[in-house]
């Protein structure tokens, strides 16, 4: 069972989406709340798995909403607006899906919320993870072990892969957001669109910038808690 919220400043929409969670028999609504703010005090003594939100809405928006949680439960992006999209996928949110939302389309988000419960649930038993992943490379498969991985470069429609085992690094044509999927979270972590880090080989950081030895990446914006993932430190 997912415990989730539902959050929309219209009352009509937020009725909606009650009555689309109704038909899910993995959902139990804990709440449903007009804003973030609302939100924000449930999460204080509930235990949330899955976020149906709206953006655009009044004071906080739905992506600054996401922002502010240090430790995040899943989130499903129900709006009105498509310019939105790549912002909310950078939040690596498990789907958007654009109003009307047909209760096929609905239920097919919800399915892949409950797919990656489920994947936490096994790895938090312990079920032991691949070490290595393959990737297209150089013409052919590359198995690439993930404590090899320094940092990835996200360069237009390909990527650059700084091993340590080497000073060549490994280029590959596939987006950040597919390799991320890839690299195990506990491991690795996102600092901003075009650079993903290994927690293991940061050596240093600063207010916006973590440092590999002596080479600098800048943290975006969006990224801010990146070094709290990175040091444990708020």
């Amino acid at each position: 069972m997912l415990n989730c919220i539902a959050i929309d400043d219209e009352p009509l929409a937020l009725e909606l989406l009650e009555d689309n969670i109704s038909t899910v028999p993995f959902l139990k609504l804990v709440a449903s709340c007009n804003n973030p703010i609302e939100a924000m005090k449930i999460l204080q003594h509930e235990s949330v798995d899955l976020i149906f939100l709206d953006i655009q809405m009044p004071g906080l928006t739905g992506l600054q909403f996401i922002k502010t949680i240090p430790a995040k439960p899943m989130f499903i992006l129900i709006t009105a607006y498509e310019k939105y999209a790549l912002e909310g996928y950078e939040l690596d949110v498990v789907d958007y899906l654009v109003k009307p939302v047909s209760l096929e389309r609905f239920i097919k988000a919800c399915n892949k919320a409950w797919e990656l419960h489920q994947l936490k649930i096994k790895n938090q038993a312990g079920i032991e993870a691949p070490s290595y992943f393959f990737i297209n490379a150089d013409y052919s498969l590359v198995k690439v072990v993930f404590s090899d991985i320094v940092w990835v470069e996200g360069l237009k429609d390909y990527l650059k892969i700084h091993l340590k085992s080497t000073s060549k690094p490994l280029v590959a044509r596939m987006t950040m957001k597919v390799i991320e999927d890839q690299l195990p979270p506990a491991m690795f972590v996102r600092v901003q669109k075009s650079f993903i880090v290994s927690k293991n080989y940061v050596t240093s950081v600063r207010k916006n910038s973590v440092f590999i030895n002596d080479i600098e990446i800048p943290v975006g914006d969006s990224y801010k808690d990146a070094m709290v993932t990175i040091t444990g430190k708020y």
